[in-house]
């Protein structure tokens, strides 16, 4: 008899879609236990509790006590630099990695009228949205995407994001007033994409889930996350990359903002990868000669 695998998530609608997701996918039989993380509990602003890791530290605790098998993360709020003992074994294919604009007063982002309120908790969004449109004000919206329409019905603000692979996967793509092309606002790194992470010991579960594995993402994920490790990322900087690959050639664009959306510092490049390795140095490289080019321009967090 196969042991029943346990798979360990968030309870929001998006993760829990998520794990389902991959328990359909993996052929095993396997149930899913929930956990309540520490980014869930909050109700401020993340990037004063710590930015990265707040919705992935429970789930990565039980995978360590042995009491989940398998834990299923959105990708961007993965840590860059792995818990000891845990390892992402697969990334499934990315869904639509691009930023959706909603609003219920105008049809397109640059309609915005002069000084409107767009609710956000990225700082990434605030930062990109201020370069383009400097008169645009702010408030922190967080929650599910149930709760942020709520608010944006209510009137607490003019308009706000989400990703547009969450909606996609929930079946609200009806709430899309305008996707966001990447030349306008680039994406959060590994938005889009799922992991699954396991013990690095546990030969049998990596077994089961290796064809789940997405190779094209996982070499689009691995340089954007290794342009993010190497600026010492979190949720404190505004940092975007999104990269795609195809035929062996990576197609790589990232960039760092100041807060205030008045200094945006990027690189863009084309290049032949064969191996995971070599999109990890890539990003790497292109991310420490941003930081180089940045110097004492930006304040780091």
């Amino acid at each position: 008899m196969q042991r029943k695998l346990i798979i360990g998530t968030r309870g929001s609608p998006l993760a829990l879609y998520q794990a389902n997701l991959v328990k359909t996918l993996l052929g095993h039989e396997s149930r899913i236990k929930i956990f309540k993380t520490s980014g869930d509990r909050i109700t401020g602003d993340l990037k004063d509790f710590g930015g990265k890791g707040l919705f992935t530290k429970e789930l990565e605790a039980a995978l360590i006590n042995g009491d989940i098998d398998l834990a299923v993360h959105s990708m961007k709020d993965v840590p860059t630099i792995s818990q000891e003992g845990l390892s992402i074994e697969a990334v499934l294919k990315r869904e639509d990695p691009r930023d959706a604009f909603i609003s219920y007063k105008v049809s397109r982002l640059m309609d915005l009228p002069h000084k409107a309120v767009v609710g956000t908790a990225s700082i990434r969004r605030r930062a990109q949205l201020s370069a383009i449109r400097p008169d645009i004000q702010f408030s922190l919206l967080r929650g599910n995407v149930g709760t942020r329409i709520d608010k944006l019905k209510n009137g607490d603000c003019d308009a706000t994001f989400l990703a547009v692979a969450g909606l996609n996967r929930l079946g609200e793509q009806g709430l899309i007033t305008e996707a966001i092309e990447a030349d306008i606002m680039l994406s959060a790194p590994a938005q889009g994409a799922i992991g699954i992470e396991v013990r690095e010991l546990d030969t049998k579960t990596k077994k089961i889930i290796a064809s789940l594995n997405h190779y094209e993402t996982e070499i689009s994920v691995a340089a954007e996350r290794s342009f993010l490790r190497a600026l010492d990322g979190s949720c404190k900087t505004p940092i975007a990359a999104l990269a795609n690959y195809k035929d062996k050639t990576l197609n790589f664009r990232g960039e760092v903002i100041s807060k205030d959306g008045t200094l945006v510092f990027s690189r863009e490049v084309k290049q032949k990868i064969l191996s995971i390795d070599e999109a990890v140095s890539l990003g790497y490289e292109l991310g420490i000669d941003v930081r180089k080019e940045i110097g004492k321009k930006i304040l780091w967090d």
